[in-house]
């Protein structure tokens, strides 16, 4: 059963809708590439993805070891390459609002790495995680 319905809107525009909660995501390709830069391009969201997916793994996993996240912030930045045009590179730094010892970060940084858009995504693209420690 499908999970996303994506329609094209013309202009380069997409809209997604998320089949289960009628949520709705518009992407718009980005100024470089031809499009109005509007909205999310889809490797916006990949980048973005990445970062959602390790912020809510590192939630459900320290949360099994009594370890809070909440409030916890990143900066997602995408570098592209070209030939073919790609997301060569996510740089993801985080904030968190407190400090953890050794073994809370060893917890957080096992279950960012391990997410499951970090261990699907194409070995190639470039990782690079700061968690501020």
């Amino acid at each position: 059963m499908a999970t996303i319905e994506s329609t094209y809107l013309g202009d380069l525009r997409t809209e997604a809708t998320h089949l289960q909660s009628g949520t709705k995501i518009i992407t718009d390709a980005p100024t470089d590439n031809l499009g109005k830069g509007e909205a999310f391009s889809p490797t916006d969201l990949l980048a973005e993805s990445l970062a959602s997916c390790m912020l809510t793994t590192m939630a459900i996993l320290g949360g099994k070891q009594g370890i809070t996240i909440d409030g916890t912030t990143c900066e997602v930045t995408k570098i592209m390459a070209a030939n073919p045009r790609r997301v060569a590179e996510v740089v993801i730094n985080f904030k968190f609002p407190k400090d953890y010892d050794d073994k809370d970060r060893k917890i957080l940084e096992a279950a960012a790495y391990g997410c499951p858009v970090a261990v699907s995504i194409h070995p190639d693209l470039k990782k690079t995680v700061d968690f501020g420690w």
